[in-house]
């Protein structure tokens, strides 16, 4: 039931170039050790300002009827962990590996450990986070949800997430990553491992809400079997440092299948260096990637790579920016490698402003000027996700709609 020893290596050699991207971080000047708090029964006893911050990433505390489970580690630290369905296991991953002997075989396969100083800072200190499995043919009938939140100024938060999905089983998840820190520093390092097996099916949507002060560094790598689905959504629509992120997914079975959604704002003072990545490596498997990027001042890279290495396979690439505002920027990699004929991959990428003739056609109409570049931004923002389910897809709307006010 492990993965193959040969995905250590393939995964090592796919994620090098991150090492590369964005700003770099210096990790001495974060710190690891925070005050331990006691664990929670009942989550709801979180304070009413916690739990306001959590909610703005989707989290909801007071009423868990439509979740299959939750998971909240405040720092480096679980508070709490519970299922509510037959079939579906959430746990602190410290508490998986005593549990299961087994998982030592998954453990940095998807992301390799040797990746760059983040993994390994991960590694060395023996980070917690969560164990989300689905077991064979069982489904979520509500999300799953996590939340990781930091609130010690300073701290370095080492997360390391396994989520697995067994042949033909379905989970959805709802990740949310947030803090209560204001103008104070503070270091998100998180590492999230997939293994989607055959005919199974993972959606996992991630909300961030973070501060001008924090860096963020997330490594995440997924494996999906034949037959598998995953299904990845990022939010980020809230200043933020800086951000580092390139995920990658090998499809190793036939007829396997990635897509990668992602929509993000840089305020003024703001770099992120975005993207996703897709390997094929079995016939019939196919990937696409979308995302939407929008500057009022910030930086963004935004990058896509998807790699054809069997027949008949598939993938597409969308990458789309809006400038808002002088002074920011966008640039947008897209990568193409097809090494077989009988492949089809595509990609289209713009970048520009808002047109005068959009905003003249609106206000002929009776809007004013900013009503007018709300609804275009808005309609710029709106992604149509297939597959999502209408519980995510509420929340991953709801999301952008808060946030509105902060990049118009």
């Amino acid at each position: 039931m492990c993965p193959m020893k040969s995905n250590r290596d393939r995964a090592r050699t796919a994620s090098g170039k991150s090492a590369a991207l964005g700003k770099d971080i210096d990790l001495a000047d974060y710190t690891d050790s925070a005050e331990e708090p006691s664990a929670l029964a009942d989550p709801s006893r979180l304070s009413s300002r916690d739990k306001k911050q959590m909610l703005q990433v989707g989290i909801t505390l007071d009423d868990r009827d439509d979740r299959s489970g939750t998971f909240i580690q405040l720092d480096n630290t679980p508070l709490c962990s519970s299922t509510s369905q037959p079939g579906i296991e959430v746990m602190a991953i410290s508490q998986a590996r005593e549990k299961y002997d087994w998982l030592a075989d998954y453990w940095w396969q998807a992301v390799a450990v040797d990746a760059d100083k983040y993994t390994a800072r991960v590694e060395l200190n023996r980070a917690n986070g969560y164990f989300i499995r689905a077991l064979p043919g069982y489904k979520t009938i509500y999300p799953v949800q996590s939340a990781l939140y930091l609130s010690t100024p300073r701290l370095a938060q080492n997360v390391h997430n396994i989520v697995i999905a067994e042949e033909g089983s379905e989970l959805h998840i709802i990740n949310g990553c947030t803090t209560s820190l204001v103008g104070q520093s503070g270091l998100h390092l998180g590492v999230s491992e997939f293994y989607i097996k055959k005919g199974a099916r993972v959606t996992f949507t991630m909300l961030h809400s973070w501060n001008p002060e924090i860096a963020v560094r997330p490594r995440s790598g997924a494996i999906v079997e034949e037959d598998g689905l995953f299904l990845s959504n990022y939010v980020l629509m809230k200043p933020v440092r800086s951000l580092q992120m390139n995920p990658i997914t090998r499809c190793v079975g036939e007829r396997a299948t990635v897509r990668y959604n992602s929509v993000i704002a840089a305020a003024k003072g703001s770099s992120l260096d975005v993207g996703s990545r897709a390997v094929l490596d079995a016939r019939g498997a196919k990937a696409e990637i979308i995302s939407r990027a929008i500057t009022t001042g910030g930086n963004i890279t935004t990058r896509g790579y998807i790699a054809g290495n069997a027949p008949e396979v598939k993938g597409h690439l969308e990458c789309r920016g809006l400038i808002l505002n002088k002074g920011g920027m966008i640039y947008a990699i897209p990568e193409l490698k097809g090494t077989l004929a009988d492949i089809d991959l595509s990609h289209e990428a713009a970048v520009g402003k808002i047109a005068e003739e959009e905003i003249e056609y609106l206000m002929a109409r009776g809007l004013t000027p900013a009503e007018a570049t709300a609804t275009i931004v808005r309609g710029f923002l709106k992604v149509d996700i297939e597959g999502l389910p209408p519980s995510l897809s509420t929340k991953l709307q709801q999301a952008i709609k808060a946030s509105e006010k902060d990049i118009l």
